[in-house]
Formats: structure tokens, C-alpha cells, sequence
């Protein structure tokens, strides 16, 4: 059978960040809503992200040292500045019995049979 638990070891944004192109877990903080006359109520959550050491958002911004997720939004470390900051990454673990993050095409059936056992 395989192993499905994994280890995660949380990284201080403040004290280090990953590599440039890095998909991980990271713990956000900020308030929602943010906008608006009343403050938003506080959150903290983990949402997948990567890492890039430059992003230029659709209006042509530059952002270094950034968290970005799937609809582009960027996130900077905790401190930085921002309404929505990264407090805490780590590294997404790998597929259930793999090593590696990412299985594609031709691969995939495979994998996924090596995993799920017949029912």
C-alpha cells in the first residue's frame, strides 16, 4: 500500500525564501474584505503559490521577490509591505507514491495506477 502522509516544515518568509519558480504552500495574513469603510475581519490561511524573483502583473508592474497565485495576484513576504502578506512557506510535497510534484500525458494513467487499487 502506498504511503500517503507527509511531513511539512513550515519556512519563516522573513528569514528565507525559496527559489525563483518554486511552487509552494503559503500562509497568508491580511483582512477580508480589505476594502471598504469597516476593517475586514483578520484571516490567516495556506493557499498554493509559486515563487519568482520577478513577476510583472497584466498592467505592467514589476514585483520582485513575490509570491504569486493562480489568478496573479502577488503577495509579498510578511513585513514588506501589502494588505495580504506571506508569513510562512513550504515546499508542496510530492504525489502519493512519487517523487515528483508533477506526473503529465502519457505518465498520468500509470502513476495513478501504481496508487489506486482496483475497487
Amino acid at each position: 500500500m502506498t504511503r500517503l502522509s507527509t511531513v511539512v516544515t513550515w519556512v519563516d518568509a522573513r528569514e528565507r525564501l525559496p527559489g525563483s519558480g518554486t511552487p509552494v504552500a503559503a500562509a497568508i495574513t491580511g483582512r477580508y474584505p480589505a476594502d471598504g469603510a469597516a476593517a475586514g475581519e483578520e484571516f490567516w490561511l495556506v493557499r498554493p503559490m509559486h515563487f519568482t524573483a520577478l513577476h510583472r502583473s497584466e498592467d505592467g508592474a514589476e514585483h520582485r521577490d513575490c509570491f504569486v497565485d493562480s489568478d496573479g495576484v502577488v503577495r509579498l513576504p510578511y513585513g514588506h509591505g501589502g494588505a495580504e502578506t506571506v508569513t510562512h512557506w513550504a515546499e508542496l510535497p510530492t504525489l502519493p507514491g512519487g517523487t515528483t510534484r508533477v506526473v503529465l500525458g502519457d505518465g498520468v494513467r500509470a502513476a495513478l495506477r501504481d496508487v489506486l487499487p482496483p475497487q
